[in-house]
């Protein structure tokens, strides 16, 4: 069993949500991003949902409740890049599971369409968050937002990646990405919590272009 850090232990959630004037910025920076991207990119939205249609028939989006900052939940968006009916078909894959700790990750899950399969490997079924950071339920730039089944099986220590707003990317996503086993991806962003400002923030974000551009370990 991999043995688990403790570095970030002392992360106080008081100091953490101090820092008013980076935070203020964060969300203006956030919101007008948001909603230039929103505009700017509904061509790919138009494109991305005729394909969903096209192939099955079925919804084009997908949401699903996660959790937010202190653990408040909210429905999160994505275009639908699985078959109808997908969540009922993970109990069967559980077994298959291919990382250790609270998430399912399966290379070759067998529920992801032939659109999806092309859509996730870019992160474009992540497109649609862009409106759950305009609503200010997400960051561009945070930990991902758990499932509340998954944050059930989460240790004090594991919860402290909840303190701050969760984003569409962060730091574990432009270095191991879906390599990532889940004690490093909580390492990697409370990691981020600790050293987060403006500046940074930036530069995960143009990495993350890159990953986009050539993705690396994505599915």
């Amino acid at each position: 069993m991999e043995q688990k850090s403790t570095r970030h232990v002392g992360l106080n959630p008081d100091e953490v949500n101090s820092h008013h004037i980076y935070m203020f910025f964060k969300r203006v920076f956030d919101f007008i991003i948001s909603a230039i991207a929103l505009i700017v990119l509904s061509p790919v939205f138009l494109i991305v949902a005729i394909c969903i249609k096209h192939e099955d028939g079925g919804p084009i989006f997908y949401s699903q409740t996660r959790l937010g900052k202190g653990e408040k939940p909210f429905k999160m968006w994505k275009f639908r890049s699985m078959c109808v009916g997908a969540d009922k078909m993970k109990e069967s894959l559980i077994s298959q599971n291919e990382v250790d700790g609270a998430m399912f990750k399966m290379k070759d899950d067998p529920r992801i369409t032939k659109v999806g399969k092309v859509i996730r490997k870019y992160s474009i079924d992540e497109l649609p968050q862009l409106w759950n950071v305009l609503c200010g339920d997400m960051s561009l730039v945070g930990p991902r937002p758990p499932l509340e089944r998954e944050v059930a099986q989460y240790t004090d220590y594991d919860k402290l990646r909840l303190l701050v707003e969760p984003g569409c990317t962060g730091l574990w996503q432009v270095t191991l990405r879906n390599d990532a086993s889940f004690q490093q991806m909580v390492e990697l962003d409370l990691e981020y919590i600790s050293k987060r400002s403006l500046w940074y923030d930036f530069t995960i974000l143009v990495r993350t272009i890159g990953v986009i551009i050539k993705p690396n370990g994505a599915y």
